[in-house]
């Protein structure tokens, strides 16, 4: 096929491209601005646009597919042309959906977790030789992409609920019509697109109603919203209600007679691990294999991502992606949950619009509340970049409600704060879906030879 994407620069959208690529497809691309890492690796494959832009001649009758990411506009000069010529135009879920359609497929949704517990399954499939492919929403340890298509039985997929494309609004989980679903919870987010929680809770809504009857769903059992809908009984696949798997005092999971040492932490991803054994055994997996796997397991990038080791439950660094409130409380009592003894700083960035939005910032209130001393970061350049309105510090410490809150919005303010910390006696726990405006978090806590 010859297929050409528009936004090829975008974190899923340059991966796919590289996975059809890799599978011989002729792929084409073009995007505005292309940031690191997408650049060189699509450069170190021939995909890298020649010229940054939108160029019209690039849409020829001859293309069979059109990739749109969510990044390009709906009057984007490409997409005008490519319609003006009847070109087939997907979303990448469309498109990946398209393309998998006589496959296995395990959709893991919900509004935190996603990522975690589909690289948990990725794991464990792999530990036991299970051939599959996938779609993952961060870059994984051992693996060269985030997308792989192939010829295997069992595609593996993180079901987002953000919109497909600037003109396919439905969320991007309602393209994949899985054999096996997960949904790990509900929180409201994405608040530029769902404005109130009863239409962000629809979407689940309508994802579960519309999973089939011969496929089965898993779902947190103690998930208020989910119970919500399982209890208005308006679907037809078997649903499974989940809790979570129990550790001993040694943060061990045991099995029969066998124990097995697990390196992630907090309840959430006890959650987690739960209902990735749950799809692992409906595929073949053995419970004993699965949780052999789990003690190599050492978590996706930013998901609670170890960046120091301490000893005695202190000195420890994570980096997680946490943004939307469910996820920084989570996150953060997860920190108290496995080492109750060390005092906790947490620094915690705004940077999605949703969390930049006044109106949505009090939903915040008591998210960062197990921390000992807690840090909420903004950036000015984010707020103008968004179109925001300018934030004052007092309205965010209002907002989280935490006694001991310190607000930046100068990097430089950050970068102090961090380096005066003593990580021999607190464990300290860093939230951002950004980059805390690429300060060097290793090098200013002296953690690169760790």
């Amino acid at each position: 096929m010859r297929i050409h994407f528009i936004a090829i620069g975008g974190s899923a959208m340059h991966n796919l491209a590289l996975a059809l690529h890799d599978y011989g497809h002729a792929v084409t691309g073009s995007d505005d601005e292309i940031y690191e890492p997408s650049r060189s690796r699509l450069s170190q494959e021939g995909l890298l646009p020649e010229q940054f832009g939108w160029y019209t001649d690039k849409i020829e009758p001859n293309i069979d597919a059109l990739i749109l990411g969510m990044h390009a506009r709906a009057d984007n000069p490409e997409l005008l042309r490519a319609e003006e010529l009847g070109l087939r135009i997907y979303s990448y879920p469309e498109f990946i959906a398209e393309q998998s359609t006589e496959k296995t497929r395990v959709v893991v949704a919900g509004s935190h977790g996603k990522t975690t517990t589909t690289s948990i399954i990725m794991h464990a499939l792999s530990h036991a030789g299970v051939e599959y492919d996938y779609l993952v929403g961060a870059q994984l340890e051992g693996f060269d992409r985030m997308v792989k298509l192939s010829d295997a039985d069992i595609i593996i997929l993180e079901g987002d609920e953000y919109l497909s494309s600037p003109i396919d609004r439905r969320p991007k989980m309602m393209h994949y019509d899985p054999s096996i679903a997960i949904i790990t919870g509900i929180a409201w987010d994405h608040i530029n697109v769902f404005p109130t929680i009863e239409n962000y809770v629809d979407q689940f809504r309508q994802f579960v109603k519309g999973i089939k009857s011969d496929s089965t769903l898993y779902y947190y059992e103690d998930d208020k919203y989910m119970n919500t809908i399982i209890a208005e009984d308006n679907y037809n696949c078997k649903a499974v209600g989940y809790s979570q798997i129990e550790v001993d005092d040694d943060k061990c999971i045991k099995l029969d007679d066998a124990k097995y040492q697990i390196e992630l932490i907090g309840n959430h991803n006890l959650q987690n691990i739960k209902s990735a054994e749950l799809v692992c055994v409906q595929l073949g997996v053995s419970k004993a294999d699965f949780y052999k796997s789990l003690e190599t397991f050492l978590g996706a990038n930013k998901r609670l991502q170890v960046l120091k080791k301490g000893k005695s439950g202190k000195g420890n660094v994570y980096l997680d992606f946490a943004h939307a409130p469910s996820k920084v409380t989570a996150t953060t009592q997860a920190m108290i949950d496995w080492y109750p003894d060390a005092p906790l700083v947490a620094v915690f960035e705004l940077h999605t619009f949703s969390s930049l939005n006044k109106d949505f910032i009090p939903q915040y209130n008591g998210a960062l509340e197990a921390a000992n001393e807690a840090v909420v970061f903004f950036s000015e350049h984010a707020l103008k970049m968004k179109k925001m309105p300018q934030l004052e510090n007092q309205f965010i410490k209002d907002a989280f409600n935490h006694p001991n809150l310190s607000v930046f919005s100068d990097r430089g303010n950050l970068e102090e704060f961090l380096i005066k910390q003593n990580l021999e006696n607190i464990n300290l726990l860093l939230m951002t879906s950004g980059t805390f405006e690429n300060i060097a978090i290793k090098s200013i806590l002296s953690l690169d030879d760790d």
